[in-house]
């Protein structure tokens, strides 16, 4: 029998942990409906209550599967039939599954951060009571995305939570840069991890069809992530985009082609995120003047758009900031691929017996092994991760990667 929890991919511990969960939130909202109506309520132990508590924070690295976790715990919470939550079949799972259950609000960072404004209307609406299930689910998704001001509003609301509310919240690691230490104190830590080769090879096949000789390549460069994987194995642009950001390390030892492909990477990651906002933005600027009166052929629909102005412009203001968001992950998707690179060169100058991040690039990083000093190589590694932490400081990335393809070619030609 499936359930929701099947779409997550090799982690068995977090899908038990989920479901005893779920069957202990089943009880206590039984046991609280029976107590609101003068019953005597039954927490006792049988019911492993103890498995159930208002906040969780779900960790992992990108593709691992938090934000899926937290959407099928969610609809487990929710789900209708008592002996197998999560079932996946009944009303509440399906609307939860599509994004449409009237108690779960899940929350996607469109820009760079979460404001506090918007987060202090989440919690403002996430103290109702459940309208239609048993709970008010609110998932975060990219809660390290949480500005100081935004924490702290949601701060206050787990620690007095309401009686029927749950927060699930997603982030890459349980670091202070990544979650609040207050916030995380107060939340049930459930860690992913990884999902080996093999399993995401046989996600690809037996639920999208994919040819197992392609499948198994996708799975074993995609980094763990499995949306990658399925993306590199059905699209050639992105395993186009993949080959560019990997030969940015010969690029690099040259000057007359390195600063070339620093100002290509960019411009990919630039345009990539226009098509994709282009395509966002043209339907909600339209939903939005519709919204508003345009269009309209009634009284007074000359002047429905008088005085919107001002709304249509903060929408405007919100599709750029996601455009720019969108721009930062593919560029960092990019430099991901690209320290990996230079780690398996690292691992094979040194005969490693760790897998490799990129096999089918096995002969190339032989070859930077034999070329370069394992401090070189780390020199590399290091100018990445800095080119990283220097676009999450709002850094041009025309400047950041210039300046890492600066400090590689120094480092390779040493």
């Amino acid at each position: 029998m499936t359930t929701v929890f099947d779409r997550l991919v090799g982690q068995p511990d977090v899908v038990g942990e989920l479901t005893v969960a779920s069957v202990a939130a089943a009880h206590l909202a039984a046991s609280r409906d029976l107590e609101a109506h003068g019953g005597t309520p039954d927490v006792g132990p049988r019911h492993g209550s103890s498995a159930m508590t208002h906040a969780w924070l779900f960790t992992g690295p990108p593709g691992s599967g938090r934000s899926v976790a937290a959407q099928c715990f969610a609809a487990a919470l929710q789900c209708e039939v008592a002996d197998t939550p999560g079932c996946g079949r009944c009303h509440a799972c399906t609307t939860v599954m599509a994004g449409t259950h009237a108690d779960v609000r899940r929350i996607v960072p469109q820009g760079l951060s979460i404001p506090v404004k918007e987060m202090r209307a989440i919690v403002q609406t996430a103290a109702r009571r459940p309208s239609v299930g048993r709970w008010q689910v609110v998932v975060i998704e990219d809660a390290d995305r949480l500005t100081e001001g935004a924490a702290n509003a949601l701060l206050k609301a787990v620690e007095e939570p309401p009686p029927r509310t749950v927060f699930l919240l997603c982030a890459p690691s349980v670091d202070p840069e990544d979650i609040a230490v207050t916030l995380r104190s107060r939340c049930r830590h459930v860690a992913l991890t990884m999902p080996s080769v093999s399993a995401i090879a046989e996600v690809l096949i037996g639920n999208d069809g994919i040819d197992p000789e392609m499948a198994r390549w996708a799975a074993s460069v995609c980094g763990g992530h499995v949306g990658r994987a399925r993306r590199l194995a059905t699209d050639e642009e992105s395993r186009e985009q993949r080959k560019q950001a990997l030969g940015v390390a010969r690029a690099a030892t040259r000057d007359a082609t390195a600063y070339a492909a620093a100002e290509a990477l960019v411009k990919t990651a630039t345009d990539a995120a226009k098509a994709i906002s282009a395509r966002l933005d043209e339907a909600e600027t339209e939903e939005m003047r519709t919204s508003l009166g345009a269009g309209g052929t009634g009284k007074g629909a000359a002047g429905a758009l008088r005085g919107s102005a001002g709304i249509l412009k903060d929408l405007e203001r919100r599709q750029k900031s996601r455009e720019t968001r969108t721009g930062r992950d593919l560029l960092d998707r990019a430099l991901v691929d690209l320290a990996a690179l230079f780690r398996d060169a690292l691992a094979a100058s040194f005969g490693s017996p760790v897998a490799a991040m990129h096999p089918d690039m096995a002969e190339q990083t032989v070859a930077m092994a034999g070329y370069a000093r394992p401090e070189e190589l780390l020199s590399c590694v290091e100018a990445v991760l800095q080119c990283r932490e220097a676009l999450g400081f709002n850094v041009k990335p025309k400047f950041a990667v210039d300046a890492m393809v600066a400090e590689i070619g120094l480092a390779l030609r040493h």
